[in-house]
């Protein structure tokens, strides 16, 4: 579209549709909006500026969001070549804890049963692995078919970690792990578009709040996507309240809308109405 053309109905729509992520992304994506057309203003592009007043839809507090679907084909590309690809998909697939995976080992990967056996986490703090903090951590885990094979390839001695640290071949430290995120956020940011400047990033892409866990919040949300109930996604996510989990399924997203609205459509919906009709 050409900038004048742009109404403020539609930036409304751009942030709508971003409901559920974090106040800071959402108040960043406003501020952003605000300064571009500000800026058109400014230079005579405008007469008036759409982005002036526009409203925060809802937004989680913290950094626990889903992705959208076009930050998931971006992370998913850059893990395709990313030595954090295994890592990143293990997150987005599993739901497992950042914690949970450096405690992971080979001989918790269940090839025959297509289960990871979540049966250890990191101490908070510590290099120390021990049982996850609640009993509700224990926990199976299905693996997606198509990620088998990647796990297959990769898959050393039961007892070795499934995650290492690159130049050391050691377990992960919360710190090595970090790290090991930010390197594959600066890869995804340039592979979004990032300006670069002599190998620095000056104008990013990606959502600077983007953590580890919305990947977990992003698998969550697919289970719900899926029509997982909420006391079975409960236990795949590991979650001793089960009112942790409603916090993300409380959250509508566009295809369960769609969803209903192909049930409600569906001939069966139709039969059924027309007999509760002839009932009256």
């Amino acid at each position: 579209m050409q900038i004048k053309s742009v109404k403020d109905i539609q930036l409304q729509q751009i942030l709508n549709n971003r409901a559920g992520k974090s106040k800071s992304n959402l108040n960043k994506l406003r501020m952003t909006l605000k300064a571009m057309f500000k800026r058109a203003l400014l230079s005579k592009l405008i007469v008036y500026n759409p982005a002036e007043n526009l409203e925060l839809p809802s937004a989680q507090d913290g950094t626990h969001w889903s992705i959208t679907e076009s930050e998931r084909k971006y992370i998913l590309k850059t893990a395709e070549t990313h030595y954090a690809g295994l890592w990143i998909k293990t997150l987005l697939y599993t739901g497992l804890r950042p914690a949970e995976t450096r405690a992971l080992d080979w001989r918790h990967i269940d090839f025959d049963k297509e289960l990871i056996h979540v049966e250890q986490s990191m101490k908070a703090a510590t290099t120390e692995i021990g049982a996850p903090k609640s009993d509700s951590g224990k926990r199976d885990v299905p693996i997606p078919k198509s990620f088998i094979p990647e796990l297959l390839k990769n898959r050393r001695s039961p007892f070795e970690p499934v995650f290492v640290q690159p130049t050391t071949g050691k377990r992960h430290t919360k710190r090595s792990m970090e790290c090991l995120w930010d390197n594959f956020v600066r890869a995804l940011d340039i592979n979004m578009g990032a300006k670069v400047y002599r190998n620095k990033i000056i104008l990013n892409a990606v959502a600077p709040d983007l953590q580890p866990y919305c990947l977990r919040h992003t698998y969550a949300t697919d289970l719900q996507d899926m029509g997982v109930p909420i006391n079975v996604a409960r236990y795949l996510m590991g979650h001793s309240n089960i009112s942790m989990t409603a916090r993300v399924y409380t959250h509508t997203t566009d295809k369960a809308i769609k969803d209903v609205a192909a049930i409600i459509n569906n001939q069966k919906m139709d039969s059924i109405m027309d007999d509760m009709k002839k009932t009256r």
